[in-house]
This record gives C-alpha cells, sequence and structure tokens, in this order.
C-alpha cells in the first residue's frame, strides 16, 4: 500500500505541474488537470520532449497547439503573420479571426489573461513567445467571450539550461529596408529559473489605391469621385518580456512575469484626384503620428497542499498609454491630438480537489477593475469643432466579476467529460466632465461541456464533441455616447451623407449570446501526422451591428442643433445563425501518400479547407451572412529538407474567395479574392548558426472592396505588395 500510495502522490505532483504548464508555459509533460483515474495513462516517460500534435492529442479540450517550429519557421518578425497561416484563422487589419468571423468573435490571451486594449500582434516578435494555443471553444477557467475561439500567446518561459539567443533581421517592402532583433538570455541557478528576453523593431510600407465614390452628395445631387492614394508608414519601438520561476519548495512555486512595449507609428496618406463632379465628400492629404506604450505585470503561486488538492493564486496590473496627433490639410486644415490611459488590476484563483478515482473538481473566481481616462481635442480652422466635448476629459471604468465550476470526469479509459459552468457580470459607467453618468450591466452564464470518445485505448483516434455557451461584450467604444464628427464633413452645420455618416456609441447595448456545438474527428499517425475534419454550429442572439440613419437636427443622435445629418450606430440588431465545416491534414509525405512518396522523403505537406455559411434574421438572402465571413478558404504548403545538404525550404499558399454580404436593408458590401503565398529557406551554417531567408505575399493579389448604397457605392482597388526578409540566427 506504501509503494501505491508513493505511485499516486508522484502521479499528482506531475499533473499537477501539467495544469500549470497549459496555463503559463511548459514546466513538465503533459496537459491538463489531476486525475488520478487517468494518471498512468497520462504520464509518459519519454526521451524527446512531447510533440505539438502529442501536446494537441492530450488536450481535454480541443486545441491546436504550435511551438518553436512553426514560430521560426518563415523567418517572421510579428505574429500577426504567423498566425496568418494556421488553419482556420485569417488576419484583418493586424487582428486575427477564426471560423470567418469578424472582429470580437476571437479572444486574445497573453499568458491566458485577455490582452490589453489596442494591443497590436504586428508589433510582437515571435522570438519572445513560447507557443501558441489556437481553442475552438470556450473553457470555464478562462473568459468565455469566444464565439469563435480564443488564441492563447504564451510568452518565453525560463529555461531549464543556460540560454543565449540572438536574432538579427532585415526587410524590405517599400522605399527602404528596416531593421529589427531580438536578444534572449536564460538562466537556471538552482531552485531560481529566469529569462530576459528583449527585441527591437521597425517597419516600413506603403499602400496604394484607388477610390471612386458615386452616391448623393452633400447638396443631395448626384456627384462622382476618383481619388488616388498613396500612403507611406513607418514606426519602430521595443519589447520586453521578463519572467522568474522560483521554486519555493516541492509543493510550492512562485512565477513572476512582466511584459511590456513601446513603440511610435507615422501615416502620410497623399491623394491625387483624378475625376470630379458634383458635391462629393473628398480626401485630403494628412499626417498622422502617435504613440503606444504598455506595462503590465503578473505574480502566480501554486501549491500543492496534499495529495489531492492544490491552489493557484493570480493577481496582475497594467498600464496602456497611448498618443495622436492627426492634421488634415483641407481647406480649413483639421486637427485632431488627445490621449488615452487605460490601467487595470486583476485578481484570479482556482481551488481543485481530486474527489475519486474519476472526478478532479475546480472552483476559482476572476475579477478586474479596469478605468480608461482618455481627452481629445479637435479643432477645425483653429476653433473647436464641438464646443463643451472637445478637449473635455473623458472617462470610463469596468468592473467585471466572474465565477467558474469545473469537473474533469474520467468515465471509463475510453470516455472522459470536462463540464464548467462559468458566470460572469460586467458593469460600465461612463461620463464627460459636465455630463451624467452613463451606466450599462450585463451578467451572462455560460454551461460548457465537453466530451472526448478514444476510438482506439491508445487515443490515437479521437471524437470529439462540445456544448458551450459564449458571448461577445460590447467594447467601449460602442458604449460610449460621445459624439465623432465625419472626417470628411467636419462641419456639423452643413449636411454629410450616407457614406461619411457621424457616429456615436449606444449605452444600451447588450452583449451577444451565443449557442454552440462543435463534432470533430481527429486521428493521430504513428509517424507524427493527424488529420481532422469537424463541424460547428452558433445560433447567436442579440447580433450588433452598426446602423446609419438620418438623424433631425437636436435628436439624441444628432450633436448638430442646426442641421440634419446622417449617423452611424450600433444596435442589437437581430438574431443569427452560422455553420461550418473544417477539414486538416499535416505529416510526412511518405506518412500521408505511401503510393506516391517514399517513406524516407524529408518532406512535410500540410493542407486545411473550410467551409463556412451564416445568415442573419431580418434581413433578405442569399447574402446576408454575418460581416466579413467568407463562404470558404483554403490553404496548404509544405516542407523540404534537401538531401546532402544543410539547407530547408518551404512554401505556403492561401485563397478566399470574393463574396457579397447584405449588412442592412439599405446596405451591402462586395469583397473579392484574396491570396497569400509566402516561401523561405533556411541554410544551416553550423549547429548554432543559420541564415533564413523569406518572402511573404510573393504572388500579390489586387483586391476591391464595394460598398453599395441604395443611390450610390464606393469603391476601394487595393493594390498587393510583397515583402522580403533576410534573418541571421544565432544561439551563443
Amino acid at each position: 500500500m506504501t509503494n501505491k500510495k508513493h505511485a499516486i502522490a508522484a502521479a499528482c505532483a506531475l499533473l499537477t505541474s501539467a495544469a500549470a504548464f497549459a496555463q503559463e508555459g511548459p514546466q513538465g509533460p503533459g496537459d491538463g488537470q489531476p486525475r488520478p483515474g487517468a494518471k498512468l495513462e497520462r504520464v509518459e516517460i519519454s526521451a524527446r520532449p512531447q510533440s505539438d500534435t502529442d501536446l494537441r492529442r492530450k488536450s481535454q479540450v480541443a486545441k491546436q497547439v504550435y511551438g518553436r517550429e512553426e514560430l521560426d519557421k518563415f523567418g517572421d518578425t510579428n505574429v500577426a503573420d504567423v498566425l496568418k497561416r494556421l488553419p482556420g484563422v485569417n488576419v484583418s487589419g493586424g487582428a486575427p479571426r477564426m471560423r470567418g468571423l469578424g472582429s470580437g468573435y476571437t479572444l486574445i490571451l497573453l499568458n491566458g489573461d485577455p490582452a490589453p486594449p489596442g494591443f497590436d500582434l504586428t508589433q510582437l516578435d515571435p522570438a519572445q513567445v513560447e507557443r501558441i494555443e489556437v481553442t475552438k471553444g470556450p473553457s470555464a477557467d478562462q473568459s468565455a467571450q469566444a464565439v469563435a475561439g480564443a488564441i492563447n500567446i504564451i510568452l518565453k518561459d525560463a529555461p531549464k539550461v543556460t540560454q543565449r539567443d540572438l536574432r538579427l533581421n532585415m526587410g524590405y517592402s517599400a522605399v527602404r529596408p528596416s531593421v529589427s532583433g531580438s536578444y534572449t538570455y536564460g538562466e537556471k541557478k538552482g531552485d531560481l529559473g529566469y529569462t530576459l528576453p528583449i527585441s527591437l523593431f521597425s517597419w516600413r510600407n506603403q499602400q496604394e489605391s484607388t477610390t471612386t465614390r458615386a452616391a448623393q452628395g452633400s447638396n443631395g445631387q448626384p456627384s462622382v469621385i476618383t481619388q488616388r492614394l498613396e500612403q507611406n508608414g513607418w514606426g519602430n519601438g521595443w519589447n520586453f518580456s521578463p519572467r522568474m520561476n522560483w521554486k519555493i519548495s516541492d509543493e510550492e512555486n512562485l512565477t513572476a512575469m512582466a511584459f511590456m512595449q513601446q513603440g511610435r507609428w507615422h501615416f502620410n496618406p497623399e491623394y491625387e484626384t483624378i475625376l470630379k463632379s458634383g458635391l462629393p465628400s473628398e480626401d485630403y492629404n494628412s499626417r498622422n503620428i502617435g504613440t503606444f506604450r504598455m506595462a503590465r505585470a503578473n505574480l502566480q503561486y501554486n501549491n500543492q497542499l496534499s495529495e489531492t488538492r492544490r491552489i493557484e493564486l493570480k493577481a496582475g496590473g497594467q498600464e496602456v498609454h497611448g498618443t495622436f496627433n492627426n492634421t488634415v490639410y483641407d481647406n480649413q486644415q483639421r486637427g485632431s491630438v488627445g490621449d488615452n490611459t487605460d490601467r487595470n488590476l486583476t485578481q484570479a484563483g482556482k481551488f481543485a480537489q481530486v474527489l475519486n478515482d474519476a472526478h478532479s473538481l475546480a472552483l476559482g473566481w476572476d475579477l478586474e477593475w479596469r478605468k480608461r481616462d482618455e481627452t481629445r481635442f479637435v479643432t477645425v480652422g483653429g476653433k473647436a469643432q464641438l464646443p463643451g466635448v472637445d478637449g473635455l476629459p473623458f472617462a470610463a471604468t469596468i468592473q467585471r466579476q466572474a465565477f467558474f465550476i469545473q469537473d474533469d470526469w474520467e468515465i471509463s479509459p475510453q470516455w472522459s467529460a470536462y463540464l464548467g459552468l462559468r458566470t460572469e457580470r460586467i458593469v460600465t459607467e461612463s461620463a464627460a466632465v459636465g455630463d451624467a453618468e452613463r451606466r450599462n450591466k450585463s451578467s451572462v452564464t455560460t454551461p460548457l461541456l465537453h466530451i472526448n470518445y478514444k476510438i482506439d485505448p491508445k487515443g490515437r483516434d479521437l471524437i470529439r464533441t462540445s456544448l458551450t455557451r459564449s458571448y461577445k461584450a460590447p467594447n467601449l467604444n460602442q458604449l460610449l455616447a460621445r459624439p465623432a464628427i465625419s472626417g470628411l464633413y467636419p462641419d456639423p452645420n452643413t449636411p454629410n451623407t450616407y457614406l461619411a455618416p457621424d457616429f456615436i456609441g449606444n449605452p444600451d447595448l447588450k452583449p451577444e449570446l451565443a449557442t454552440g456545438l462543435d463534432v470533430a474527428y481527429e486521428k493521430y499517425l504513428s509517424g507524427g501526422g493527424m488529420i481532422s475534419i469537424g463541424g460547428f454550429y452558433r445560433r447567436v442572439n442579440d447580433l450588433m451591428r452598426n446602423v446609419t440613419t438620418l438623424e433631425a437636427a437636436g435628436s439624441a443622435l444628432n450633436v448638430s442643433k442646426t442641421q440634419a445629418r446622417y449617423v452611424n450606430h450600433p444596435t442589437n440588431f437581430a438574431r443569427a445563425e452560422t455553420a461550418g465545416l473544417e477539414f486538416e491534414i499535416k505529416g510526412r509525405a511518405g506518412e500521408l501518400l505511401p503510393s506516391v512518396f517514399d517513406a524516407k522523403l524529408p518532406l512535410n505537406l500540410r493542407a486545411s479547407l473550410n467551409y463556412y455559411k451564416s445568415k442573419v434574421q431580418n434581413l433578405p438572402g442569399p447574402d446576408n451572412r454575418l460581416d466579413g465571413q467568407q463562404p470558404w478558404s483554403i490553404t496548404g504548403g509544405f516542407d523540404y529538407r534537401l538531401t546532402g545538404l544543410p539547407v530547408s525550404m518551404g512554401a505556403n499558399l492561401s485563397f478566399t474567395p470574393g463574396y457579397l454580404t447584405t449588412q442592412t436593408l439599405t446596405q451591402s458590401m462586395e469583397q473579392t479574392r484574396s491570396r497569400g503565398f509566402d516561401m523561405f529557406a533556411q541554410w544551416m551554417l553550423s549547429r548554432t548558426s543559420s541564415i533564413r531567408m523569406s518572402a511573404n505575399n510573393l504572388w500579390p493579389v489586387d483586391t476591391r472592396s464595394t460598398t453599395f448604397v441604395t443611390n450610390g457605392y464606393s469603391r476601394t482597388e487595393r493594390y498587393g505588395r510583397a515583402q522580403f526578409g533576410l534573418s541571421w540566427e544565432q544561439k551563443l
């Protein structure tokens, strides 16, 4: 009995380390919660670290894991470029989107906590990331604001041995090259381990496009304008993400993490008017500069109280500060300057108890307090655009309280289940000086059920099923009843047009609530490859969508006292449904296609195909889809190592077709096809040194988007541009 008791204790301790791994970084093999009924099966003694595929197979919740190999493969200098090649993920404006759904449906996490407002993945170097985890459904111990899924970016962990890595990059997209680099120093001394990754970045791009607007002009008569844009942009900054792991005792450990980022950006759009008739809205040359600064710190304490109990406590704080200074060189020289500061404090905890040989129960909480202070001052001809609004400080606070309970249930050697219940309450209060306080309160309860069935005892053939509720909360800008006047018609006492409306938030917005079903079959091949096919369904209530209406002078939405103007404002529009099929395959060519390729050929293949369909009630079909959701997408790629030479190369191709979206009864949008083709080649100079060349968007395609309204349209054609990179990597 004594030996058995010691074995159980050792297994529980190992699985506890694995649970910390899933939250904060690799601290031991495996992942999941301590479940004695599964302990001998989940503990693997292996001479090699577990691969990304191994971690994916053993996860209790459907998850894709991407580690060092995927992060380094194409020599990317920012995480957004890594994400755009992952199956089921596309990137728009630097923000990742899953399952074709638009902004806000995908939850972005940093070390398991929601990323701060304004966090830009194009300014995070992959060298500072340990791994990326993509989950298709929410879990009880993380925010349920994940209708499409969640992307958890786990920053560098402290190494087990001394680590000194240097990478220098040079890239070219337009005008002249830009340089960036990263250096990571890590050490482990006794019970203390730490890592000090720092990166410097710079970027430069040039965007070219042509826009035609043919619609009602400001005088109510037909008008047409065609303008060509050339916009030069550049910026630079740095990231620093130190981390320390302290093993206090065999039962206790403390982790301290920080993340600091600072950058600045410049955009100088210049327009050439090619055709103009009537009184259309017109874009003017401008100069736009800004800064971004973030500081974040977190502490996590773990204690294995006994063989069957453990506790985890977290605390953190952050401050995010941004500034902007924009000048538009129109007839009146319009200016806009301001800054914003977000501060937040978080505290969370979880208590886990192994109940018997089948159940591991966890209870926890997640508390957040956030305050935003901002100042904005807009002038037209040197005078305030909105007297009594511009220049006055504005503040908003958000309080979030969440409580959850979850149970990992080992039903049998082949069946396991994850049951969870999470309830979140969000209260937003906002006010400007002299205005009455506006308050928005919402509460969401989300039950979760994930079931896994192992068709074979080794778990190489799995069926996963999930039934979940998730939600999308309105962002702060959508809630704030603070007007923003159209930049094309900056004088509020003159008329504007449907295509150039003002904007104001809606303090009464309710969150979207989604009920979802996911089913997937996963087959893991003996050589490390895998095949997955799955489907999903989401029913969304209280869909949020921006609606443009003509508001009378002095109405609640129109700040103008003398002129009726078009105003764009968010509203809970209708109910919606979306469903899709997702297929993924990857592995060695000889294992996937043994009749075509030799088993020893050093060629890896990967491909994914995704099909999406959605409809919004109260809108006519067949194109009443959710905003930004393409009907299907396909990606494919390969990696190949040359025989007899220390050279590896690979490529990735992605394609999305064109589609039309009916947005409201009076407005629709058409988007043409998009394509991405990336390549890389790496030459190993030695065991510790290599040179990597890369090309992103090597086969550029021009894209066109058109917004149709009742009496006209606005069409923009954007011209594609390739990006090239060269990097040197050295392990010192």
